[in-house]
């Protein structure tokens, strides 16, 4: 009870600035036509030496005419699986001002299968960007070797 009676410091709050700074002009950026531009975009963004060590998670943040604003790595894990946080998804997606977005995630294994979880996951994310105005156009499995587009087989 006693810190109830404690006077308010407001200097404690902390100050949220948002920016983008976003490294050439709208017209040099590349734009998305297919689920194949998607994949050589991410592969070329992938640091090789992992993409066949460790399971990542990345997003790419498109602006309303399919060019990307940008690819942010919302995390990076273990050989079988990584953790992708809707809220860092969908924070990095509002900060950027994206109007759609291409998740992807790489399969060390080579599988280009999805699994039950990787499903369920667009699902999740797909229904929550319909709440934000914020399209799930794909989800990219990514491997050294190629590539599988949850779009491209219907589940998105």
């Amino acid at each position: 009870m006693e810190m109830l009676n404690q006077p308010l410091n407001l200097n404690q709050v902390a100050e949220i600035s948002l920016s983008y700074v976003p490294k050439c002009k709208a017209s040099e950026r590349p734009s998305i036509k297919s689920s194949n531009d998607a994949y050589q975009i991410l592969k070329q963004n992938w640091d090789e030496s992992k993409i066949d060590l460790l399971e990542q998670f990345k997003v790419v943040l498109m602006s309303r005419a399919n060019k990307v604003l940008g690819i942010i790595q919302i995390s990076s894990g273990g050989i079988t699986g990584t953790v992708a946080d809707p809220k860092l998804i969908f924070a990095s997606a509002l900060k950027a001002c994206a109007s759609s977005i291409i998740l992807a995630h790489n399969h060390p294994s080579g599988n280009l299968r999805p699994s039950q979880a990787d499903i369920q996951l667009t699902r999740k994310i797909k229904a929550g960007g319909e709440l934000l105005d914020i399209v799930v156009l794909d989800h990219v499995i990514v491997t050294s070797e190629g590539y599988c587009s949850l779009a491209d087989e219907g589940v998105v």
